[in-house]
């Protein structure tokens, strides 16, 4: 390919696409972090000083400061790619309608990318979770959360498709309108004949989580910090 003094502007799109990317993964994580938080959840919650401020209209909340903070200047890097992919096109030669855009979005987009993971690391570092709130939230679905396994164990147990699914439904829409725990139902219901076992394993939790600490081993792994 021919020299030239005029630099290709896929590259810089290129980059800036990375720089967006890392701010997009970290609002991911941020945006789940933030409804965590939310007072009738609060599963979870960003580290609190003792005396620091939360919301200045409703003192009992803790605003999730550094998660919203990240969301936003998520969009700032993803404005900034567009900004890039717009220069991508040239007019024969280079002119300071590129590099007048290249000048900001180049630097800002490193320097953000690189804030947002070191706020993100700092966020997760001091992140309290509280195991016990995941569990009430657990049972106030009155056990509804266990519905596809309940599914799947009435059809390994010989019930076709479509009629677990009927009894499944028909349970899981009495226990919400009757405030019910969903197992109570299934046990009184004399179409559910299968063995007690059946539904034991379905409404195991550990099932669920049973994978959950390889993950964290993963992420241990990567010695990340």
């Amino acid at each position: 390919m021919p020299a030239t003094q005029v630099i290709a502007r896929d590259r810089h799109a290129q980059f800036l696409y990375a720089c967006a990317s890392v701010g997009s993964t970290m609002e991911l994580i941020a945006v789940e972090l933030r409804h965590l938080q939310r007072t009738e959840l609060r599963e979870a919650q960003e580290g609190f000083k003792p005396g620091q401020k939360g919301s200045s209209a409703m003192p009992h909340k803790r605003n999730p400061i550094a998660a919203e903070t990240i969301s936003g200047l998520s969009r700032v890097l993803r404005g900034n790619l567009q900004a890039g992919l717009q220069d991508v096109a040239l007019w024969h030669e280079r002119d300071i309608s590129h590099s007048s855009v290249e000048r900001i979005v180049l630097p800002d987009s490193a320097l953000l990318a690189y804030y947002v993971l070191r706020r993100m690391n700092r966020l997760l570092q001091g992140l309290q979770v509280y195991p016990q709130r995941m569990i009430d939230n657990l049972n106030s679905s009155y056990g509804l959360v266990f519905s596809q396994p309940v599914l799947l164990g009435l059809v390994q147990a010989g019930l076709s498709r479509d009629e677990a699914y009927r009894i499944v439904q028909e349970n899981a829409s009495r226990s919400w309108d009757e405030n019910r725990m969903f197992r109570d139902l299934l046990e009184a219901d004399p179409r559910v004949t299968v063995p007690a076992s059946v539904l034991d394993d379905a409404f195991d939790l550990s099932r669920a989580i049973r994978h959950a600490g390889r993950g964290v081993d993963a992420l241990d792994a990567l010695h990340l910090g």
